[in-house]
């Protein structure tokens, strides 16, 4: 089989700046990948890599080549178990660079096999969960505002970033601009493991569902802590990048949040679902702040987790590609009406292979 491989440099200006306690960003910095045969079918993909896991657009366009000639030489990228062994052997780390060719095989594949990506894996559309709505750090009375814009907008579950001197101040204002919103909350590793208990008491009060990564990865006995000592259930994320961080994670959290551009794409991200179940975490699918040429291949795989976080595309002020309909968080798989992830480009025509 004949095949064309390109990726191309993609700086997405985000609708606000998105800030979190340990950084903030205008611009969504992505790599969009391409893998065409000499019939026009297409393959889609995208890196979204973050520096905190120590990856940036310029380590992903030098390994791309690598990555890319692995598919050229394999010939079939419906090969997706030899691709991502050989991927893996020849590149090891760079997850996002590796996710980008991976999402881009998954939808050469399901685009040949004629159907959407969910229906290639023969996962149940009825079976997925809504996600939420990310509210990015701010001034109180800004994070209350989008709160209401997001509850106007039909979302119902809302993800509020923490880690300031506010944050009791932010929580009980997202909550009374949304009273009957699921909120969940994200201090990205910014409290000791003491001030998160402590935290967690006046959190329950305000019906928080869960929260997520509140100390550093680099602390694992601080996070156990919190787990054993907390008012609320404790999701891991920067503490769960790849599979082998599944079983301590077990031990000091209740929730996996996984993300393809930390494990390195969809195929690994369900290797990682299942070890999570066995060792009986439940599952969160999460993102970076990506375009749909990247999400849209998370949102196939919602009929398998407990919770989902996979608003990235929404928070740029303007996608240069289309996914799947995600109507006030309510990720709506059937009605994908094309083969593949549904990531198309938002300019294009009809053609189902258009990418």
């Amino acid at each position: 089989m004949s095949l064309t491989t390109a990726f191309e440099r993609r700086d997405l200006p985000l609708e606000h700046e998105f800030a979190i306690a340990r950084e903030s960003a205008a611009v969504a910095e992505t790599v969009v990948v391409r893998i065409e045969d000499e019939a026009g079918v297409t393959g889609v993909g995208a890196a979204a890599p973050s520096a905190h896991y120590g990856e940036t657009v310029a380590t992903v366009e030098a390994v791309l080549p690598d990555l890319l000639g692995v598919v050229e030489a394999v010939g079939d990228p419906t090969n997706l178990q030899r691709i991502e062994a050989e991927m893996e052997r020849v590149v090891r780390a760079n997850p996002a660079a590796r996710a980008a060719v991976s999402i881009a095989c998954h939808d050469y594949a399901a685009k040949r096999a004629g159907m959407p990506l969910y229906r290639y894996w023969g996962l149940d559309p009825a079976r997925t969960v809504a996600s939420s709505f990310t509210i990015g750090l701010d001034t109180t009375e800004r994070m209350r505002a989008k709160t209401r814009d997001a509850v106007a907008a039909g979302y119902d579950v809302l993800k509020v970033k923490l880690g300031t001197e506010r944050d009791r101040e932010i929580v009980e204002a997202v909550r009374d601009a949304a009273p009957d919103a699921t909120v969940r909350v994200d201090a990205n590793e910014a409290w000791t493991p003491r001030e998160a208990v402590a935290n967690t008491e006046w959190l329950a009060a305000l019906d928080v569902e869960f929260l997520e990564q509140p100390v550093p990865a680099e602390n694992p006995d601080g996070m156990r802590f919190v787990r054993e000592h907390g008012a609320l259930p404790v999701a891991a994320d920067e503490s769960c990048v790849t599979l082998a961080d599944v079983p301590e994670v077990a031990d000091i959290a209740d929730i996996a949040n996984v993300k393809l551009m930390k494990c390195g794409g969809p195929r690994e991200a369900r290797r990682l679902f299942a070890a999570a179940r066995a060792h009986g975490l439940e599952v969160m699918l999460g993102c970076m702040v990506e375009s749909n040429a990247a999400i849209a291949a998370a949102h196939h795989l919602v009929p398998l987790v407990d919770y989902a976080d996979l608003d990235g595309s929404l928070l740029l002020a303007d996608d240069p590609y289309d996914g799947v309909p995600m109507p006030g968080g309510d990720i709506d798989l059937a009605a994908v009406d094309r083969a593949g992830t549904g990531a198309r480009r938002a300019d294009a025509g009809d053609s189902a292979n258009d990418a």
